[in-house]
């Protein structure tokens, strides 16, 4: 069972223990939370952003850094682009409430940015390594993850959908990380010594990488760069329908968005120390499979 349901008609709580054990047990084992009654609802006003002429053609979504208040990847200037910025904004604040109350044992939580996609995914042209309609687990090659910290996301779908069932945005899930690093791990080929600082240096990375965000970013791009394993690699099919929400570790579950169009995601990291099974966490898997620290 990759998807685990909750039956929440609102994003407020309060949620009883027993309902935070199991959505935390699930998420560190691989498992979706799905939320097919939990809309996060458009104003009259915002349902003008239902429209994929909102990016720039250049970047794949729009985004909002909720420190400084940059939107980043959008056509709208002005006073549009600050109601949209409000908009989306508004969604990030509500995930992040959602999540803690959700998962209080996660006490660290950091919120990163918060995107808006939407574009549809289906017929766009992508480069093979950003292509996210091909399984992959996510890994930043700006961004290390310090000490493997984790990369939790909150997904909702605000497109407006139809009597037919349109809207849905159609995922696939492939197998357990476990099994999928066991095939790809041994065929990573050592980083010379020094890259780290050099991209450290030259400002090409927002810190130096570790081993371990070497390791993720090699998984990254031989699951899609491997033709093979895309035909052939288990998989689930998922749909999430208009109103329906749901939250994942893109870092741990290996994932494709197939199609669909105006999704809002807020992305959070933490410590793996915060984890209640921290063993199941990449680090401690790719740890376990090469015998060294990856730190």
């Amino acid at each position: 069972m990759i998807r685990e349901e909750f039956d929440f008609r609102d994003w407020d709580g309060p949620f009883d223990p027993q309902t935070r054990a199991r959505a935390q047990h699930a998420l560190e084992h691989g498992r979706l939370l799905y939320f097919p009654r939990m809309p996060f609802k458009l104003s009259n006003s915002e349902t003008e952003f239902l429209d994929g002429r909102l990016t720039d053609g250049k970047a794949k979504n729009i985004s909002l850094d909720h420190t400084s208040g940059k939107l980043q990847g959008t056509s709208a200037t002005g006073e549009r682009a600050q109601r949209l910025a409000a908009m989306i904004e508004r969604f990030g604040a509500g995930a992040t409430r959602f999540v803690k109350d959700l998962l209080p044992d996660y006490s660290g939580i950091e919120r990163a940015r918060t995107s808006y996609r939407p574009v549809e995914v289906e017929g766009r042209a992508y480069s093979v390594i950003s292509d996210d309609r091909l399984l992959h687990v996510d890994a930043f090659p700006s961004r290390p993850m310090k000490n493997g910290r984790r990369i939790l996301r909150f997904f909702a779908n605000v497109a407006p959908g139809d009597a037919k069932g349109g809207g849905a945005r159609h995922w696939e899930v492939g197998e357990p990380f476990a099994d999928f690093a066991a095939k790809f791990a041994p065929r990573i080929k050592p980083h010379f010594p020094g890259k780290s600082w050099l991209y450290d240096t030259l400002g090409v990375t927002r810190g130096r990488r570790s081993a371990y965000d070497e390791m993720m970013l090699s998984l990254h791009d031989g699951a899609k760069l491997d033709a093979n394993y895309q035909k052939t690699a288990p998989h689930t099919s998922l749909d999430f329908p208009p109103g329906s929400c749901w939250m994942v570790y893109t870092d741990q579950v290996l994932h494709a968005a197939l199609k669909g169009e105006f999704a809002l995601e807020q992305t959070f990291h933490f410590d793996v120390a915060q984890m209640g099974e921290p063993e199941t966490a990449p680090i401690k898997v790719l740890e376990k499979i090469t015998g060294k620290s990856l730190a």
